[in-house]
């Protein structure tokens, strides 16, 4: 399966990457009434770090292990060690459209697990996609254009 979600926020490229390289950024831009309770990661991601998190999709708590690779000023990829998909990549890329002005590129390619539980929650998490991606442009706009 694959989704992919673009928005453009007013704030420089630099920004903006940094931004999303901060793991307190997830909770952050997650919509209620999912809650993301960061277990372990750095600060800063930078390549091969590695960030544990619960997601928790309402009384349904989602432990996953996301390893960061393919770092650089223009995004980076997030892969699912361990979680509820059997397969996970998430690549963020950062394009510079004007000075003060960035599309956010998200891609995101995922397996299903083949399971009577986790199976019907892949595909009910998959559905959730526009919305969830909706919330995190609209929040990520909302906490970074106040600061330019």
């Amino acid at each position: 399966m694959k989704y992919e979600h673009r928005f453009r926020v007013r704030a420089p490229l630099a920004a903006v990457a940094e931004f999303h390289s901060r793991s307190a950024s997830m909770p952050a831009i997650t919509p209620p009434p999912m809650i993301v309770r960061v277990h372990a990661a750095p600060p800063r991601l930078g390549e091969g770090d590695e960030m544990d998190f619960t997601l928790w999709a309402g009384p349904l708590p989602l432990r996953w292990l996301a390893k960061i690779e393919n770092v650089s000023p223009g995004g980076f990829t997030d892969r699912q060690l361990r979680g509820p998909f059997a397969a996970w990549t998430h690549r963020h890329s950062f394009v510079r459209i004007a000075e003060r002005e960035t599309e956010v590129v998200d891609e995101v390619q995922a397996e299903v697990k083949r399971h009577p539980f986790w199976g019907p929650v892949g595909l009910l998490m998959w559905a959730g996609m526009p919305l969830l991606f909706a919330f995190r442009g609209w929040r990520t706009r909302q906490l970074l254009e106040r600061k330019v």
